[in-house]
């Protein structure tokens, strides 16, 4: 199952260089994990000071 970033996310930036499958891009409001790139590694989890990456 993929990761989603919830709404806690503060656009800081850390998680998106730590996805190996570059599934993470900036959103308008928030970044977004393309859930048919994420390989559920939870690196973005593991990166994110606000735990806004969650398993989906």
């Amino acid at each position: 199952m993929a990761y989603k970033i919830t709404d806690a996310c503060i656009k800081c930036g850390a998680c998106e260089p730590e996805c190996p499958t570059e599934a993470i891009t900036e959103g308008e409001d928030a970044y977004v994990i393309d859930a048919e790139k994420c390989i559920d590694c939870g690196s973005c989890a593991d990166a994110c000071p606000v735990d806004a990456p969650v398993e989906g």
